[in-house]
């Protein structure tokens, strides 16, 4: 039972993804809240990919000639982005949802949501624990008190992490 569709193939996807310097463009994108230039792009690639800032001009551009000539026309013909050959622009487009599926997005500080929201998960669990047994220290803090806590503490990342991809959720381009 398939509870999700996409309208990009599944072997489109992973022919998208297959790709690092198409997955980096996807994820700056993704960063930069859904527009940026291809200029711009080209140069947080060059940035990734050397760890120099700035990156040298040789390595950004060739990064822009692979953008503009075989990346972004690839995924502009999938409908993946809106790519202006003329202004330079790149916006991702309401199919990006379907390639989004498939990364993993990962927070600024080099580690996926879902560990974050696992290791959140542990930490309320084994505080909650430990003060329902009456560990010293922990134990004064109300157990009701700390399940509260740590539910406003997963409502406030939560809220976070929609703002950080609000481009995902608010886009209206198809």
């Amino acid at each position: 039972m398939q509870l999700r569709t996409t309208d990009i193939p599944e072997s489109q996807i992973h022919t998208i993804l297959s790709n690092p310097r198409r997955t980096r463009a996807l994820r700056h994108l993704y960063l930069a809240g859904g527009t940026i230039t291809v200029n711009e792009l080209s140069h947080l690639i060059a940035e990734h990919e050397t760890g120099e800032s700035p990156p040298p001009k040789n390595v950004r551009e060739s990064v822009y000639i692979s953008l503009h000539q075989t990346h972004l026309p690839k995924l502009h013909d999938l409908g993946v982005v809106e790519y202006d050959r003329e202004t330079k622009q790149i916006k991702l487009k309401q199919k990006a949802r379907d390639v989004d599926l498939y990364m993993e997005v990962v927070t600024r500080h080099g580690i996926t949501w879902s560990e974050f929201y696992q290791g959140l998960g542990i930490l309320s669990l084994l505080a909650i624990l430990a003060s329902l047994l009456s560990v010293p220290g922990i134990s004064a803090i109300d157990p009701l008190l700390l399940t509260s806590g740590f539910l406003a503490l997963f409502a406030v990342v939560t809220l976070y992490q929609l703002w950080t991809n609000r481009w995902f959720y608010l886009s209206t381009s198809g």
